[in-house]
């Protein structure tokens, strides 16, 4: 009898471990690298990134603006952003603007919830 529930007792402990490890969730980022049309990584550019409230289906408005650092990339943590949303959205739609003035480029992405998003914005020169 107390081998039986000393087992039970393992086979418990093992099957908290394994949900509480499951539950770990990768980040969700937007990493936006800047370029110019010489393929040329850009330092100091500002991005901002706008939600498309008129995408479908519809994304909440968010607005947010970092300049890329010395490889080029701006980082965006959307995790906040998501926290928003609820649990069953998972998917958010952005317009991204690049500029280091006078030039500006755009795109626009689909970013998906613990997922590291990546998109390219070219400035032309």
């Amino acid at each position: 009898m107390n081998k039986m529930v000393r087992n039970i007792g393992y086979f418990s402990l093992i099957s908290i471990l394994i949900v509480l490890s499951s539950c770990k969730k990768d980040p969700s980022v937007l990493k936006v690298f800047v370029r110019s049309e010489n393929n040329q990584l850009v330092e100091n550019a500002k991005v901002i990134i706008i939600a498309d409230v008129n995408s479908d289906p519809p994304t909440p408005e968010y607005v947010d603006t970092v300049q890329t650092n010395g490889s080029g990339f701006a980082y965006f943590d959307l995790e906040d952003f998501y926290a928003k949303m609820g649990k069953k959205e998972t998917v958010g739609y952005f317009d991204v603007l690049a500029k280091q003035d006078p030039k500006q480029g755009d795109g626009y992405i689909r970013c998906r919830k613990h997922i590291t998003n990546v998109i390219t914005v070219i400035i032309p020169d």
